[in-house]
């Protein structure tokens, strides 16, 4: 098999000198050209030809997000973002995420002793991934790494038989998402009335990006987007993004649901973790609640959803041809988790017929 072939475009000589390194560490890669600016890397991209590119967000000359949306105007192709950890890195990241890159990653800390170690894991996971996402013209077939999960959910909460719920006048529609799923959320939050059942969301994402994500969230839906607070109550109308770095849950209190967050240790590499939500969802609404999971990279979210199935509660999984990444939702089928697998243009009406129907 040939090797997925790279150019890093960032304008620090040090970021692309620690990007290549870690990059070239992987058998399976190989970094053809860099690129200081997007008018250096436009010339490479058509002399090398890539597979993926690396793209800084803050460029001189022209900003990553211009040169983005030329790039997939003109030769769409996958794009990794690369992002300072700042309130505008991380708007100006979901902007380049919006115009089609495929996944994002944060700068690389300069400081490191050892920058193949986590840092190059995730960066190497996430070239690979978008080498065979689907803004590509010609699949191609790359073998993903795989990594065994440190945690499962039973980190966060223990599982209990799935028992079904009895029935209340409130409902929650849980939904998970990881590569590609900012804009999967934003479609399906789109499409919501004001007066929609409450949402709860976790989305892999980082702290520093949770807050714009639900702010910009906000500002395209009928609904009131927030980021999740510990004790915060799940009311209709309202969706809540579970904040980067902390698991969300769904508890009973009373009679009324709360989010409640948790800062233990990431389940299936990842804090928040969508099989810490389903199962709480499972645990704690059952019946009342309908489970969504879409596009994203590896298997969190397939054993909660499975759960969440087994406690009564209708399952839907976004279909292979609109995910940017059938790992997620291609796992919760495999499992026999699902109820039934849509377009992503039919999963919000699908989700609220369900919910009418509880």
């Amino acid at each position: 098999m040939s090797k997925i072939r790279v150019v890093v475009v960032d304008d620090s000589a040090v970021v692309r000198k620690v990007l290549t390194a870690i990059l070239n560490s992987d058998t399976g890669i190989e970094v053809v050209g860099v690129a200081s600016d997007p008018y250096l890397a436009r010339d490479k991209i058509k002399k090398l030809n890539p597979d993926v590119i690396t793209l800084d967000v803050e460029m001189p000359r022209m900003d990553g997000v211009t040169f983005l949306r030329n790039l997939m105007r003109l030769r769409p192709m996958p794009v990794v973002m690369v992002s300072s950890l700042t309130k505008g890195g991380a708007e100006i990241t979901l902007e380049a995420m919006e115009a089609g890159a495929v996944d994002f990653v944060t700068k690389p800390a300069l400081d490191l002793t050892d920058p193949l170690a986590n840092y190059g894991e995730d960066l190497i996971e996430k070239v690979k991934t978008a080498a065979s996402a689907r803004v590509r013209r010609y699949a191609r077939d790359v073998a993903l790494p795989e990594v065994a999960p440190k945690y499962s959910a039973d980190a966060v909460l223990l599982r209990k038989p799935a028992s079904r719920s009895f029935k209340t006048s409130e409902k929650i529609i849980a939904i998970g998402a990881s590569t590609g799923g900012t804009q999967a959320i934003k479609e399906i939050l789109a499409a919501m009335p004001a007066d929609a059942p409450a949402i709860v969301v976790t989305q892999h994402i980082p702290a520093a990006f949770s807050g714009p994500f639900a702010q910009r969230m906000n500002r395209i839906s009928a609904m009131t987007v927030l980021e999740a607070e510990d004790g915060q109550r799940i009311v209709p109308g309202h969706a809540y993004i579970a904040p980067g770095n902390h698991h969300l849950l769904v508890q009973r209190d009373g009679a009324r649901y709360v989010c409640r967050l948790h800062d233990g240790p990431a389940v299936n590499r990842h804090r928040p973790s969508v099989d810490v939500l389903f199962r709480s969802v499972a645990q704690n609404v059952g019946a009342n609640a309908v489970g969504v999971i879409l596009t994203g990279m590896g298997m969190d979210g397939a054993l909660g959803l499975k759960e969440l199935r087994d406690s009564g509660a209708p399952t839907l999984a976004q279909d292979e041809n609109t995910s940017v990444v059938w790992g997620m939702p291609g796992e919760a089928v495999k499992l026999g988790g699902v109820d039934h697998i849509l377009p992503l243009q039919r999963i919000g009406a699908e989700t609220l017929r369900l919910v009418k129907q509880l």
